[in-house]
C-alpha cells in the first residue's frame, strides 16, 4: 500500500487507452489498494490506474459515502437525462470546469478478486463513474466540452502552476505496465 504521484495533464499515459485486466491476483489487489490510498490522500472523488501511470482498466471511487472499485468496467445509461455542472480531475489539480454528463449510469465490472459487480449511480456518483471510465479509454473530461468551454479550460490549464513543469516529480510505480513504457 502506497500513496503514489498522480500524473498531470500532458503525460501521454492519460490519453492512451488502458488494457483490459486479465489476471486477478495479489498484484491487482495491491494496485487497487494503492489507488485507494492515493485517492484518500488527494481527497478526490475517483482515481483511475492510468493517472498513476498504470495502463490497466481499473479505478476507485468515493462519492457521497459510496466507495468502491471497478475492474474492466462497462457503462450503460438507463435514460437520456443529462446534468451540466462543475467537474475536476486530480490530473488537473485545482481546476474545475462545467461539463455535461449523463444523469444516471449503470457500471458493470469486476472486483479485484474477479467477482462480478454492478454500481448504479445518479448525480455526482454518475459523473464520477463516467469520468473515471473515460480515463480508461484515454479520454479527458475537457474532451467532453464544447469548443468554447474547451478553449477556456485550455487557457486555465496553460496558466496553472503545475503545467509544463520541465522536470515533473514522478516515482516509478511498483506495478508492471505489461510492455508499456513508463
Amino acid at each position: 500500500m502506497a500513496v503514489l504521484p498522480v500524473r498531470v495533464f500532458g503525460d501521454p499515459v492519460l490519453t492512451t487507452p488502458a488494457e483490459e485486466v486479465t489476471t486477478f491476483d495479489a498484484q491487482l489487489r495491491r494496485l487497487v489498494r494503492d489507488l485507494t490510498d492515493t485517492l484518500r490522500s488527494e481527497r478526490g472523488a475517483g482515481l483511475a490506474a492510468p493517472q498513476l501511470g498504470i495502463g490497466l482498466r481499473a479505478f476507485v471511487f468515493h462519492v457521497d459515502g459510496v466507495e468502491g472499485h471497478l475492474v474492466n468496467p462497462v457503462l450503460s445509461f438507463p435514460d437520456e437525462r443529462e446534468q451540466d455542472g462543475p467537474e475536476g480531475c486530480l490530473s488537473m489539480p485545482g481546476l474545475y470546469f462545467d461539463t455535461k454528463r449523463r444523469q444516471h449510469v449503470v457500471a458493470k465490472g469486476y472486483t479485484d478478486h474477479g467477482d462480478p459487480v454492478q454500481v448504479v449511480g445518479a448525480g455526482e456518483l454518475a459523473r464520477c463513474l463516467q469520468h473515471e471510465a473515460d480515463h480508461l479509454d484515454g479520454v479527458l473530461f475537457i474532451d467532453r466540452m464544447d469548443a468554447q468551454r474547451r478553449r477556456a479550460a485550455m487557457r486555465a490549464i496553460r496558466e496553472a502552476p503545475w503545467f509544463g513543469d520541465p522536470a515533473p516529480r514522478v516515482r516509478v510505480s511498483p506495478h508492471p505496465l505489461f510492455g508499456r513504457n513508463r
